[in-house]
């Protein structure tokens, strides 16, 4: 950071991640390990057990230290009323992961999970596929579909449980301008032969599938990290398919936000990933 845009930044070094629950969050793991590598000694990073009916109670004691916020659940969508702006990115998955407070106090939200997840494929050499899967049909799964439009050329295929995720579904890929079709849960087997499988569902829910995983399969986007790896994931490493993890998407969304929050363009994922490690072992 230069020296004019550090003083300008000097009054607002404080930020933190909000949610509900909140405990398990790496986030002050990730941002805190950028900050000491940004030699931004007077940035403070926490983390606040907040729910919905509790935010704008917070963002009401908010005063002009503050830089910025990350969002987990369920603060995504709650907090979007509170804003005066937010970006493309965030609007197209109605979900906001970042806000970011301007010199003028202004709130600004955007979304670095979609960007995150691109970056974390683009990492692993996929910058492009024909076609693609999803396992799941939740809110991860939108920014996942919201992703794949930018990088998937033909259809993606969902694999869902039920008529109204199915729904659901359709109208994001409506919405994200995605050709994506519906498929039933129980044919999930068939979606780890596609060029690039993400699964977006919680922890338990595919584990069957790693006893089908193909002999050759091509890339696997398993967005958990709690526990890691998870069965499908081991099962796909073993067999020598490419496997990105939700410790993957955690550290380029984490990047983004730090960049915004601080002003600091290029910030390298290198200490991120180290302060991980040393979490993992402590």
């Amino acid at each position: 950071m230069s020296d004019t845009a550090h003083m300008e930044r000097a009054g607002r070094r404080r930020a933190a991640v909000l949610g509900s629950p909140i405990a398990h969050s790496l986030s002050p793991v990730l941002h805190r390990a950028a900050y000491r590598e940004l030699g931004l000694v007077d940035w403070s990073y926490d983390r606040f057990e907040v729910d919905e009916a509790a935010l704008p109670g917070f963002f009401e004691r908010l005063d002009d230290t503050w830089a910025g916020l990350s969002l987990t659940m369920p603060l995504k969508r709650a907090v979007i009323p509170l804003l005066d702006e937010i970006s493309e990115t965030a609007t197209s998955v109605e979900a906001v992961n970042t806000v970011v407070f301007t010199e003028d106090g202004r709130r600004v939200g955007d979304n670095t999970d979609i960007p995150g997840m691109v970056a974390a494929l683009r990492e692993r050499g996929i910058e492009q596929v024909d076609t693609a899967a999803i396992l799941g049909a939740g809110a991860t799964a939108s920014s996942a579909l919201a992703a794949l439009a930018r990088i998937c050329t033909g259809e993606v295929v969902a694999y869902v449980r039920s008529e109204a995720r199915a729904a659901e579904m359709r109208q994001w890929g409506e919405r994200l301008e995605v050709e994506v079709s519906m498929a039933d849960w129980a044919d999930a087997a068939e979606a780890l032969n596609f060029p690039l499988v993400v699964a977006t569902t919680p922890a338990g829910t595919t584990d069957a599938l790693a006893r089908v995983v193909p002999e050759k399969p091509a890339a696997l986007f398993d967005v958990l990290y709690d526990p890691w790896p998870t069965e499908l994931a081991a099962r796909w490493s073993m067999t020598g398919g490419a496997v990105i993890s939700g410790f993957d998407l955690l550290v380029h969304q984490a990047v983004l936000q730090v960049e915004q929050m601080t002003g600091c363009p290029s910030v390298s994922s290198t200490a991120m990933r180290r302060a991980l490690r040393l979490n993992e072992k402590g």
